[in-house]
């Protein structure tokens, strides 16, 4: 590519917004039990999150494919953000989320005990909103309105 191509391109992706940070609306945030250990930790994020890209599919962008062509799945538009906290912490969010009538993916610790989604989706139905064991809870919503549910959180580390 010539100099004055590379350039051209350059002042179209300038002019596209390409290089220009993206500041989204809409937030996705994960909220973590802090006393899980670090298998628990990724599996309760993987299924929380699968729950957000499949009930609100604007969320999830193009396919991608390298440079040889090969094609890859689709992911998210934007930044998942991991938080954690104490059982109390999740739980006062869970019920913020839900008051906000927020998406809320949610994953209580008797999840870790059955081996599939007719046994996790009957672990859930067999308890009351206010009496799940949750262990994580993945919410999507106007950034502020996330940002509230996740008051008392801190930035997974």
């Amino acid at each position: 590519m010539s100099d004055e191509t590379k350039n051209e391109n350059d002042e179209q992706a300038r002019a596209d917004g390409a290089d220009a940070p993206v500041r989204f609306d809409t937030k996705i945030a994960v909220l973590l039990r802090d006393d899980l250990e670090t298998w628990q930790r990724l599996n309760v994020t993987a299924f929380l999150v699968s729950g957000l890209g499949t009930a609100l599919p604007e969320l999830v962008g193009e396919s991608y494919q390298d440079a040889d062509g090969t094609p890859y799945l689709p992911m998210f538009r934007q930044p998942v953000l991991v938080f954690e906290g104490g059982k109390e912490t999740v739980t006062a969010a869970h019920e913020r989320a839900v008051r906000r009538g927020l998406p809320t993916a949610v994953f209580t610790s008797d999840l870790f005990g059955t081996g599939n989604d007719r046994a996790n989706r009957a672990a859930v139905a067999a308890v009351g909103k206010d009496q799940l064991n949750l262990v994580g809870i993945a919410v999507h919503g106007p950034r502020n309105s996330v940002d509230k549910v996740v008051k008392g959180a801190r930035m997974h580390g």
